[in-house]
């Protein structure tokens, strides 16, 4: 595994206050991410994972600590250079798709470039390329709510990838699916992890998922601890 850092948390830490009392989900967290690296955070409900994984991707803010992405803070952008920064370096996978209902799965590939500025032509071409990466060429100009719960996560997957992250951010990309659907989507994952040589930092209750990535790290009481094979 090549070792260029992608990801680097520094003493983050994460409270949640409503006025009435604080919370302390996170506490001086620590966190390396390398380069074409598959990552599984396992941990209770409640423990924190996803609001970690919204740190890394700058969908929220840390009350404290830094996360680097590509030697950049970014915490340090303001909200339009965030964006701009997420397309050109991360990707986003989420157990409920989030796919726009009105647009097809084509579409749907299409837009992270399209609103990088790709022109259209172009943006369609790359997003195709995706979708037969993903086995789904013959289903490409069907809406989300004619594809079954697999194949929307197969098109969520060829969107979070469309734009050539370095790092993709999976949260809980298998739990909503069956288990024989899971397996084909772990297999994809594994697939596209290799051939494309994009990290995957992956929230997950999926034990057997978790088994099948390089390093599985726990999340408890606030901090990260090693799960051993």
């Amino acid at each position: 595994m090549n070792k260029d850092i992608i990801i680097e948390c520094q003493q983050i830490e994460k409270i949640y206050d409503d006025g009435a009392s604080q919370v302390q989900v996170l506490k001086s967290l620590d966190l390396t991410v390398y380069k074409g690296e598959r990552l599984a955070i396992i941990g209770q409900s409640g423990s924190g994972k996803s609001t970690l994984l919204h740190l890394l991707g700058g969908l929220d803010q840390p009350s404290n600590g830094k996360v680097i992405v590509h030697g950049t803070d970014i915490h340090q952008l303001n909200v339009k250079k965030q964006g701009e920064f997420r397309n050109q370096y991360l990707g986003f996978v989420y157990q409920f798709h989030h796919l726009l209902a009105e647009f097809t799965a084509l579409e749907n590939v299409a837009m992270p470039l399209l609103i990088r500025g790709n022109k259209p032509a172009l943006a369609t071409k790359k997003a195709l390329e995706l979708i037969d990466r993903v086995g789904l060429v013959d289903r490409q100009s069907h809406k989300p709510g004619e594809l079954s719960g697999g194949e929307r996560q197969r098109i969520s997957l060829a969107r979070a990838l469309v734009t050539n992250p370095t790092c993709v951010l999976a949260d809980e990309p298998t739990g909503n699916l069956d288990q024989q659907t899971a397996d084909e989507t772990y297999g994809l994952i594994l697939e596209l992890n290799k051939s494309l040589d994009t990290s995957f930092v992956i929230v997950t209750h999926d034990r057997k998922l978790a088994a099948r990535m390089d390093r599985t790290l726990k999340l408890m009481n606030g901090h990260l601890e090693t799960v051993s094979d």
